[in-house]
């Protein structure tokens, strides 16, 4: 009954968006979908990404029949394009065989299966599909922010940057000091979050074929969740970033090309006009929370999969500062928007739990407060580095704080090992 009526209000949702992309004279997810049956799809990878994510309910024998036959049809659509000269602009050459392998599949658990195993074919079906939708869900609601919040708040919340000293400028020129080399390696891993998040989950999901079943919690529930609220946040508190409000990529609807050589100076902010075109998706930093759910659910994974949960984690913050896309506060908004995200779908498979009620409690109020003060506080926080600076790391390390100790104690406890009875001594 709950994927039943998970999959009903997930379709309400996306014709919802179609109809509001259709208004603005642009197609929306379900077209756009739809479309990379055929054409070059945005993302190749992401599409075979998502099919690895199908594939945990796939024996290994069909799991290699459809690795076979997604790179098979890839094939033969890249044969025809070349044969009809059809030249690839944009995205990539392959991807849309894993595309039909997925929606194959999920036509066999409708016709050829039965009771349980439909459901977990289903399932797995499900989730790959949602992967890749919600990619295009978030582009839809990316032009709804931009056609609906023709001011933006980039004034405030770079003002309240000053508290932390202004990251995203420091570490922009750090990147530009690093050349083209670290400019393509940083944009390969924003740009390729998805995939990382698909290794992750993979290693949790890793037992479904065998046990006939997914387990209660994994990463993709809370990557899924974050993408659903997320842009819902952006629509109330706008901002494009730094790159756009204070650099070149703003053209004139840029304060001034400042970005990232000189620091802007403190003054009084105001709402600014902006382009009907440059999304206002900095507030929170979604890669900044996805990146952090990457690195929370790589912790019980071998060594290798939290280094590189870390890595990415890392590598991501540099890549969202070092492009300008986000501001210091954005940063921390995401870790705090991730963690409370993370704690509620716990508290809820334990049935709500009176300590994880009361942390999603806590968390909640204090991203609502740091919004409040980036919007209300920021000239007094530029003013006052020294002490709104260590406020704004506290506020985050409190809620880290409280997220380990509460989930800490949810852990089953190990029971010592009982010590053998002593032999008695011969007489």
């Amino acid at each position: 009954m709950l994927w039943g009526t998970a999959a009903v209000a997930t379709l309400g949702f996306l014709v919802a968006l179609e109809i509001s992309a259709r208004h603005y004279g642009l197609p929306g997810p379900i077209t756009t979908q739809a479309q990379e049956v055929i054409v070059a799809p945005q993302s190749g990878f992401l599409l075979y990404a998502s099919m690895a994510l199908m594939m945990v309910v796939l024996t290994w024998r069909e799991r290699f029949i459809a690795m076979g036959t997604a790179i098979g049809i890839d094939l033969v659509i890249l044969l025809v394009r070349w044969a009809a000269d059809a030249r690839v602009t944009h995205g990539h050459p392959f991807g849309n065989g894993a595309l039909w392998v997925v929606v194959g599949c999920g036509v066999i658990a409708v016709t050829r299966r039965t009771g349980q195993e439909r459901i977990l074919l289903l399932k797995g079906v499900g989730l790959g599909l949602l992967l890749v939708t919600g990619r295009k869900t978030g582009d839809t609601w990316l032009l709804i922010t931009s056609k609906t919040r023709p001011a933006v708040l980039d004034q405030y919340v770079a003002t309240a940057d000053h508290a932390l000293g202004n990251p995203s400028w420091l570490v922009g020129r750090m990147v530009e000091a690093t050349g083209p080399v670290g400019d393509r390696f940083l944009d390969s891993v924003y740009t390729q979050l998805a995939v990382a998040a698909v290794v992750v989950a993979l290693y949790q999901l890793r037992n479904v074929a065998a046990d006939r079943r997914f387990p209660g919690h994994h990463l993709v529930r809370t990557f899924l969740v974050i993408g659903l609220i997320g842009p819902g946040i952006y629509v109330l508190f706008p901002v494009v970033g730094p790159v756009f409000a204070y650099g070149a990529d703003g053209g004139h609807w840029a304060v001034s090309n400042l970005w990232p050589d000189t620091m802007p100076q403190i003054g009084a902010p105001h709402h600014m006009s902006f382009d009907e075109i440059t999304p206002r998706n900095c507030m929170p930093s979604l890669h900044t929370a996805w990146a952090t759910c990457i690195f929370i659910h790589s912790r019980k994974g071998p060594r290798t999969l939290r280094y590189a949960g870390t890595f990415w984690l890392l590598a991501t913050l540099c890549a969202t500062l070092g492009f300008g896309y986000h501001y210091g506060a954005d940063i921390i908004a995401g870790v705090v928007f991730t963690l409370t995200i993370e704690a509620g779908l716990r508290t809820f498979d334990r049935g709500w739990d009176r300590s994880g009620v009361k942390l999603v409690a806590y968390g909640v109020a204090v991203f609502t407060a740091l919004l409040l003060a980036y919007r209300y506080l920021s000239l007094p926080m530029a003013h006052h580095p020294w002490v709104f600076g260590p406020l704004l790391l506290l506020a985050m390390a409190s809620v880290i704080h409280g997220y380990v100790r509460t989930t800490e104690q949810w852990e089953p406890k190990t029971a010592p090992a009982r010590q053998p009875e002593p032999l008695p001594e011969p007489v």
